[in-house]
């Protein structure tokens, strides 16, 4: 924010606090340090910034130099600046006059220039709360009630375990290692800047945003650094991130410059283009110098919030060209008067240098080189207020105003006016923890752990030519966990117009393919497709799912399809048509019995066989009605009768037709040679023996198999990829194959006996009707069974009902149909005086 905007109130205001402060200043109070670095208040509050950079010497040697013999910290002027602008609201009442009103807060700045500067402020404020005081000075104004800082996790650790241990309160304001949320090892820590645990799960979230899944990790050699990287390197595997390369960044100096170059050389070699980096921006900026100096280009680098909005890395010349830069940021938020105030302080430290100012050197102790900075020598640089120093400033002004608000209630201002009582830094640290209020529209609390339930702003870096400027394309959240970001609005340096870099070991398989891992990541793999009877719809997993087993599915299948179901219904146009030509054979079947039932006399039908003829059509009835039960879905009693009914049926039939086959070859060809035991069989009822005890042994057969193998309605799964046979079981089991290898052989004994009586007188020759006849009854059912052992869908079911039907039609025309004939058609053939003729010339032509 420029000068000239801040409006003419705020001016006046920021004058007149810093006028007041300077009263405020009594000798009496003054520290040795220059006095625009220290206020005199009621209660007292340790500031620890990094207003200089020096390089840590050999650390076997306590030497400390000043602070201020090393280089200008601009961005730790700036947060200094912040927490003296909070005081003086405070103070003065600018933004809250209800605030610990009739109380003044003061403030004492130390310079923590570096880990050795920061553990000497320490055991200076620690000596403050145990040294003996002088006479004129009471033990509070010697002793800070809280601590603002500092600003590095490494350089907070010291202070939080050592002031920790005497529950002084301590807020940072940039120190976001996760450890310092471990409440038993610093109890007092605050702060109000997130947890790099936030900071670890927004990476992840944006990592997985974009499908990052194979990236390098780098981390800056110190605490900050090293546990993030720990904390995102543990995390990574639960999201399907390889980490291809790993690396410590260590500081820039001539004896690490090999090992960073060997660093930068690795990250090429590994083919990754994303390469998050969890450092320090001091770190950082020597690691990116060899970077640019490889000429590292077309990469994705994901930044911390140290240093992706940090100048010091942004400003390295040639930086633009080693990619896209997207980084986490804490949230921005301004706040009116601190560029007015930063500006007027100047002024005023101007003025305070030329006074003459006593000092009381019994009362104070103090560290001259940590307090040896003056406004004057930072203000006459005219460093310029950044974004991204505003942001930090923030979170220094939140810090004093949390303490200000538990101080507050721990001096029960509510009332009015505050009680001004001597009071312990544990009882300030009961209160700190459960301050709740407002600035603007920031909330600030702090959770169990000390940290803020403050989110991240995801950034990017932009530029314009040679101009650089950041940009705010997103927002993470941490309760509850959510990523919003636009990647359009991302200038991505590393891939085309509109296009996200890739950073993949292998490409997403296809819906269909599973991963196949070859070598130690598993993001690294082959795309293998899923057998029949498996699916895969989802990209990602290593196995295929198997179908149920109501279902199927073709090699590369996304999804599982509902097998069809086979068999044989009512209503289908095959099967009516099969019922018809039943109930026509049925009909048929009954006529030809009336028809000879009425001529039961005659010679034809006592030729035929007489009542055997009446047998052999109720058993061919019975054979045509078990083709009913191959229709529709099949059922327990359909399963019993299916093969068992028509076998033992058709056995009676072929019994019969072998009997009388038999019969009239033995009469005509070997009566003269047998006359005796042809005469006795069949007086004493020998063909209906026979014909009982060969279809006995057949009944006896289907019993044992029905009561021991019964089949039953089954599903069958195997034989189809793509259906389900809803069938009867035990189809070719033991039992059936030894029920139809009877009926077999007895087809073929009634085949040979037929043919014996090719020669026969024409009345009492069929036997090339009944050979045809049994002909068309083995093609047909050898056709089924080899039909039937290649296809089982309803087709074949309705092969087995034709073979039933031409089964029975062959015995019924070529055995029954021709006496049909005679009977019905030529009348003068059914006569005794017919067949006499017909044997008299046979046995002429045989002499």
């Amino acid at each position: 924010m420029e000068t000239s905007d801040v409006p003419p109130e705020v001016k006046v205001r920021t004058r007149h606090a810093l006028i007041r402060a300077e009263r405020l200043m009594t000798p009496r109070t003054r520290r040795r340090s220059r006095p625009d670095l220290s206020l005199r208040g009621d209660y007292n509050i340790a500031g620890l910034f990094p207003l200089y950079n020096t390089q840590e010497g050999d650390n076997s040697l306590p030497v400390l130099g000043h602070c201020n013999e090393g280089t200008i910290n601009k961005h730790g002027y700036h947060l200094m600046q912040a927490m003296r602008f909070a005081v003086e609201e405070i103070n003065n009442g600018t933004r809250d006059r209800q605030l610990l009103p009739g109380v003044t807060l003061g403030y004492q700045v130390y310079d923590v220039c570096s880990l050795s500067a920061d553990t000497l402020a320490t055991i200076e404020l620690l000596a403050q709360r145990y040294g003996q005081p002088c006479s004129d000075c009471s033990e509070e104004d010697l002793s800070a009630v809280g601590v603002i800082g500092p600003d590095s996790s490494s350089f907070a650790f010291i202070p939080a375990a050592v002031l920790g241990s005497d529950l002084v309160p301590q807020i940072s304001y940039e120190a976001s290692n996760e450890m310092l949320s471990n409440k038993y090892l610093y109890p007092a820590f605050f702060r109000t800047i997130p947890s790099d645990k936030n900071q670890v799960n927004a990476m992840i979230e944006l990592l997985r945003r974009f499908e990052w899944t194979w990236i390098a990790l780098l981390g800056s050699d110190n605490d900050y650094g090293l546990q993030g990287m720990q904390s995102l390197s543990e995390l990574a595997p639960h999201y399907d991130i390889c980490i291809a390369y790993q690396a410590v960044i260590p500081a820039y100096t001539d004896g690490t410059r090999a090992q960073i170059q060997q660093m930068v050389t690795k990250i090429i070699h590994t083919r990754v283009n994303t390469i998050v980096v969890f450092s320090s921006k001091r770190i950082v900026s020597g690691f990116f110098r060899m970077v640019i100096e490889q000429n590292v280009t077309g990469k994705v680098w994901i930044g911390t919030e140290d240093w992706s909005v940090a100048t010091l890395v942004s400003g390295i010349p040639g930086i633009r060209t080693i990619g896209t830069v997207l980084g986490t940021s804490v949230k921005y938020t301004p706040f009116s008067g601190f560029q007015a105030f930063e500006d007027l302080s100047g002024l005023i430290a101007e003025q305070n240098a030329n006074k003459s100012v006593s000092w009381n050197g019994t009362c104070v102790q103090s560290v001259t080189c940590l307090q040896d900075s003056d406004l004057i020598t930072f203000t006459s640089k005219a460093f310029p207020l950044e974004k991204y120093d505003i942001t930090s400033s923030f979170n220094v002004y939140k810090a004093v105003y949390a303490l200000a608000h538990s101080l507050h209630s721990l001096l029960d201002c509510d009332s009015g006016e505050c009680k001004t009582v001597d009071i312990q830094p544990w009882q300030l640290l009961q209160k700190l923890k459960q301050v709740n209020f407002s600035i603007g529209e920031t909330l600030v609390y702090f959770d169990k752990n000390g940290d803020p339930p403050t989110g991240y702003d995801i950034v990017t870096w932009d530029w314009m030519g040679d101009s650089w400027a950041l940009r705010v394309v997103g927002a993470y959240s941490p309760n509850p966990t959510y990523l919003e970001i636009d990647a359009n609005g991302v200038h991505w340096n590393s891939a085309g117009p509109g296009l996200v870099p890739q950073s993949r070991c292998s490409p997403d398989c296809p819906p269909g393919y599973r991963k196949l891992q070859t070598g130690q990541h598993k993001c690294c793999f082959d795309c293998q497709a899923c057998p029949a009877a498996t699916f895969l719809n989802k990209s990602g997993d290593t196995s295929c799912q198997p179908c149920q087993i109501s279902e199927w599915s073709l090699p590369k299948s996304e999804v599982c399809l509902q097998r069809t179901v086979a068999y044989l219904p009512w209503d289908d146009p095959l099967a009516v048509a099969l019922l018809v030509m039943l109930a026509l054979t049925e009909l048929l079947i009954v006529g030809t019995a009336l028809t000879f039932l009425l001529h039961l006399g005659t010679p034809v039908v006592k030729s035929a066989g007489g009542r055997t003829c009446l047998v052999m059509l109720t058993s061919l009835a019975a054979a045509a009605s078990s083709g009913l039960c191959h229709f529709g879905v099949p059922s327990g009693p359909a399963c019993l009768l299916k093969q068992s009914l028509f076998v033992l049926s058709f056995t009676v039939c072929l019994a019969c037709v072998a009997v009388r086959s038999f019969q009239l070859v033995c009469i005509f060809k070997f009566s003269n040679k047998l006359p005796r035991a042809y005469g006795t069989w069949a007086r004493n009822n020998g063909p209906q023996a026979v014909i009982l005890v060969v279809s006995g042994v057949e009944c006896l057969i289907s019993l044992l198999r029905l009561l021991l193998d019964p089949p039953q309605p089954s599903q069958e799964y195997s034989f189809y990829a793509d259906k389900v046979i809803l069938e009867c079981s035990k189809t070719l089991s033991a039992g059936a194959v030894v029920e139809l290898g009877y009926v077999a052989l007895l087809s073929t004994l009634c085949f040979c006996l037929s043919y014996l009586g090719k020669d026969l007188p024409a009345n009492y020759s069929e036997a090339k009707c009944i050979t045809f006849s049994l002909l068309l009854y083995m093609i047909s059912w050898i056709s089924f069974f080899t039909v039937y052992c290649v296809h089982r869908d309803k087709y074949v079911m309705a092969m087995q009902v034709a073979a039933i039907l031409a089964s029975v039609l062959g015995i019924l025309g070529g055995y029954f149909m021709p006496k049909v004939y005679i009977i019905l058609l030529r009348p003068q053939m059914n006569t005794t005086g017919h067949f006499q003729n017909c044997i008299q010339m046979y046995t002429m032509t045989k002499e």
